[in-house]
């Protein structure tokens, strides 16, 4: 087996910071040492078969992005990113291992449409991959289905609050599901919003003639998003089950999720990069069709109302878990499918390849810690899905997954700069931002090293999650 010796780095955990060197023997840390310790016997520069100085650097555990869409369908349209595109943009920014969501369309059966995820990835992934299971119909049928879906290592099911017709679960499915998965040991993760209201509010915008991207914001209000995590938090309290919220882009949503945790409720907050940096202002509202650039559900909130500020406070208070992408990019023309009518443009920003890059920015801005950065983008998402310690530590027996991270570096986003996603612009297009990616490691392999790609599709192993372990 190869083994691979990294030296000088500044490891960073949660917990703190210390200076270690890390031996790796084939896919798995086999040691970690005081600097220059010759504990083993021997000068491992010279001995190992590859040597990777992180002397400068911090040395985290690799990224752990637990919400992406890769080739999603999506109005007629599908997610630019594969699986193949998609994992290795995710190498190029540090993120060793995803999460993605297969989904059930009407009609089908749950179990059926978790197997045509598996085809879609096998033997394409450049980083290890996992699943979560979209129940986009709930009856008894997709109930009796969790037992096999644990069994199978999806341990998490993801239902709908919004998009009646689609994927909506009105409030008496959510709770069964939630009951059901309570005996299992399922984890039920939340789209939180009030589906009804909001396609009432869309109705009127068109009736108007307000077309143009920025109402896709304006007719989600906040109060919907709040409302319904609130609605979802009571159920999940009813049914004793624990509750995992993504993408919550609203400060008084994230408060509900504070709120509930701090009267030890096994409640659970994700936010990404894309609520904690842009604005309905300055982004969705550019003028014209601009803004479907970054049209997404939930939407980009107001600046002016503090969301933006209000989410980064939860964060550096530890209230929320995960900071993950909702990854699902589309090229210009797929957004041209809604241009006259803002309810038809595809939802979705593509960001897996900047996450801990955009996060690392509130290290550099004072907003948070280091540790707290390695917490929301790695430990953490380890724990709640469970991949920990397998994932997210860098300890002996877990996966060689490390990012050597330079603080004193800088990236260019862009396309024809740091921009391997397949997709024609970027959500952070011209941003020019502290800290880089100098050299990532998956399982013992470097893939990303000297500003060149060295993985390869096919390197990636599904992941068999286990349970949950960060509940109380």
């Amino acid at each position: 087996m190869t083994t691979t010796f990294v030296h000088g780095g500044l490891v960073v955990t949660p917990d703190g910071k210390h200076h270690a060197d890390v031996l790796i023997d084939g896919e798995r840390i086999a040691a970690l040492l005081a600097p220059g310790s010759t504990a083993l016997g021997s000068d491992l520069r010279s001995t190992a078969d590859v040597v990777v100085d992180a002397t400068g650097k911090y040395l985290i555990p690799g990224g752990i992005d637990a919400h992406t869409h890769m080739q999603m369908p999506f109005g007629g349209t599908e997610a630019s990113d594969t699986f193949a595109t998609g994992t290795e943009a995710a190498a190029w920014g540090g993120t060793t291992t995803i999460v993605d969501f297969a989904i059930q369309k009407p009609g089908e059966r749950v179990l059926d449409a978790l197997e045509s995820w598996h085809a879609k990835a096998a033997g394409q992934c450049a980083i290890d991959y996992g699943f979560h299971q979209i129940v986009g119909g709930v009856d008894h049928d997709a109930l009796k289905s969790l037992e096999a879906l644990v069994a199978e290592g999806v341990t998490s099911v993801k239902l709908f609050m919004a998009y009646p017709g689609v994927f909506y679960s009105d409030d008496a499915q959510i709770l069964t599901t939630m009951q059901q998965g309570a005996e299992l040991g399922v984890l039920t993760m939340m789209h939180a919003e009030n589906g009804i209201a909001i396609d009432e509010l869309v109705r009127q915008a068109l009736a108007r003639g307000r077309t143009d991207p920025v109402h896709h914001g304006l007719t989600r209000p906040w109060q919907f998003e709040e409302e319904a995590t609130h609605r979802a938090i009571r159920l999940a309290e009813v049914a004793g089950a624990p509750l995992y919220v993504v993408h919550v882009s609203a400060r008084q949503a994230m408060a509900r999720i504070a709120e509930a945790r701090s009267g030890g409720q096994n409640v659970f907050g994700e936010t990404c990069p894309h609520y904690l940096w842009l604005s309905l202002e300055e982004q969705l509202g550019a003028p014209g069709f601009e803004g479907a650039k970054w049209v997404c559900s939930t939407p980009l909130r107001s600046r002016s109302e503090g969301h933006q500020d209000g989410l980064w406070q939860h964060l550096r208070a530890g209230e929320v878990t995960a900071v993950a992408t909702d990854h699902c990019p589309f090229c210009l023309n797929q957004k041209e499918l809604g241009a006259g009518d803002f309810s038809k443009i595809p939802n979705g920003i593509g960001s897996v390849e900047h996450r801990i890059d955009l996060i690392y920015q509130g290290v550099a801005s004072g907003k948070i810690t280091a540790e707290q950065w390695v917490r929301v983008c790695s430990t953490e998402p380890a724990r709640m899905f469970g991949l920990y310690p397998r994932k997210g530590v860098i300890a002996p027996g877990s996966d060689a997954d490390l990012v050597v991270y330079d603080p004193c570096g800088r990236t260019s986003i862009g396309v024809g700069k740091s921009h391997h996603m397949n997709m024609d612009y970027s959500a952070y297009e011209g941003w020019e931002i502290e800290g880089k990616v100098d050299t990532v490691i998956s399982r013992g392999s470097v893939v990303v090293a000297d500003g060149q790609f060295h993985g390869r599709a096919g390197h990636g192993k599904y992941l068999k999650r286990g349970l949950a372990q960060n509940l109380t």
